[in-house]
């Protein structure tokens, strides 16, 4: 393997984990700012137990989502080096205005969110939760608003090679942006919807923190039935600014190959691309017509309209984009499945459900990676749709065996961050919004003040299960 695909592959393994963060922060941010609102009016200490259990986990995720998109911007210096040469006049401001915007707002309150609850007024701890929520998603604008930027290009000029911004508005509210944003941001709420709709489900499986779980799944499910088909709609959105404005993803992601009319949808094929064509394919016929173009018998360019030296890896786009949208239609069906049973009656008892919503808290990350995927892998063979190509933007001279030297370490230290992560999140799940909210302060990662076994049987459900046991 040479530089430029070593390269490759290194950032897409360290965005791959380092998106997983904002995907979860994003969303328990707006989570924790609702609870610390909620709490300041209600007063309802099973709410105060709640919020201050999410926080630590909260607060944990954030601080692996710093560490591991620290070494983010290195990559640009050391692999990339020739696009940020050429980029940096315009992106370059962008990453300075997330800075000094989204991570001095969250900076700042963080502390105040972590151990101010009882040095300060609720209203100035509920309006800390509100600002590091807002830091947030100020932070994912403007890293949206660069990718938004390269995806396509609107604002600047090209003198000597080098990218120059002629308006900033332009250059930050490219015709993509509108729809990456709220596609993007809506696809964080709905992955923290899902898993707290699975902790909740799991804590009820074993009888435990009922109060607080069922407070979880109500409000998880109220916000993930009006966010899940907006979701689809804003998806649905973002598919047509694409088709207008990068066709040839498009063209990947349907496997099309030839421009038609009343064109099919794909429900399953193998691309080949070096005979363009696929095989063993399942399709509906004018169905990808009708949902791309909104008319049945609407014209969508294939993917031979391009020469091969400027389409997309197909398969890697077709797939990845129907296990997106595969996880969507599962997340639908668990919000709807939800509703009946909350009208029923049997949100809270049925064991089915709840280990269906267990076993889903995870599929939100999955669906953003694939989107992530889809929307990436699909703009290639360019790093600047149209203007400059991934093969220009690698640093030249760059040596194979330099590249996967400091790929393996980024590779051990993810490992490592990512796996005492999860060891922490791990433990607070297993000890329980009870036990993780008696200290204030952030000393609930110490053994209890009581033993788990001393736990009574009324808030273990009457089960008399000892939560020390799996």
């Amino acid at each position: 393997m040479d530089a430029l695909l070593l390269s490759r592959i290194q950032f897409a393994w360290l965005i791959a984990f380092h998106i997983l963060l904002p995907a979860f922060t994003v969303g328990l941010a707006c989570y924790v700012a609702t609870l610390e609102i909620r709490y300041w009016i209600t007063k309802d200490d099973t709410i105060r137990r709640l919020s201050a259990y999410w926080i630590k986990i909260f607060a944990i995720s954030f601080g692996m989502g710093v560490v591991s998109g620290i070494v983010m911007p290195f990559q640009f210096g050391t692999n990339w080096s020739r696009f940020t040469d050429a980029a940096s006049n315009v992106i370059g401001s962008l990453l300075a205005y997330e800075v000094l915007t989204a991570f001095y707002l969250e900076a700042a309150f963080l502390g105040v969110l972590l151990f101010g609850r009882k040095l300060v007024p609720q209203w100035a701890h509920a309006m800390s939760a509100v600002l590091v929520a807002l830091g947030t998603v100020l932070s994912s604008f403007w890293i949206l608003a660069v990718n938004s930027w390269m995806q396509t290009p609107d604002g600047y000029e090209i003198i000597d090679g080098r990218f120059f911004p002629t308006s900033m508005l332009d250059v930050i509210f490219t015709p993509s942006f509108p729809y990456r944003l709220v596609h993007t941001v809506t696809a964080f709420l709905v992955t923290t919807a899902f898993v707290i709709l699975a902790v909740g489900a799991y804590y009820l499986r074993g009888g435990r923190a009922l109060a607080e779980s069922r407070i979880m799944m109500r409000m998880s499910l109220l916000f993930l039935a009006l966010m899940v088909p907006l979701q689809i709609v804003f998806g649905d959105l973002h598919g047509l600014n694409t088709l207008e404005h990068q066709p040839a993803k498009v063209a990947a992601m349907e496997g099309l190959w030839e421009t038609e009319r009343g064109v099919a949808a794909s429900l399953f094929a193998i691309p080949d691309e070096e005979a363009e064509t696929n095989h063993f394919e399942i399709a509906i016929p004018k169905l990808a017509s009708l949902y791309l173009t909104h008319d049945i018998d609407g014209e969508v360019k294939g993917l031979k309209e391009w020469p091969r030296e400027d389409r997309p890896p197909v398969a890697i786009v077709y797939f990845a984009f129907r296990i997106m949208v595969g996880i969507a239609m599962l997340m639908l069906f668990v919000v709807v499945a939800g509703l009946f049973l909350w009208w029923r009656g049997r949100l809270f008892d049925t064991g089915w459900y709840l280990r269906l919503c267990t076993w889903t808290g995870a599929s939100g990350f999955i669906a953003v990676l694939a989107g992530w995927t889809t929307t990436e892998v699909g703009r290639q063979p360019w790093v600047v749709y149209g203007l400059m190509r991934t093969a220009d933007a690698v640093t030249p001279s760059l040596a194979a065996s330099d590249v996967m030297l400091s790929f393996a370490a980024y590779v051990t230290a993810y490992l490592v961050i990512f796996g005492g992560g999860f060891v922490l999140l791990r433990r607070l799940v297993r000890i329980g919004p009870e036990m993780a909210a008696e200290g204030e302060n952030f000393d609930t990662m110490q053994r209890p003040k009581r033993p788990l076994s001393a736990i009574t049987d009324s808030n273990l459900g009457n089960r008399g299960q000892d939560v020390t046991q799996p």
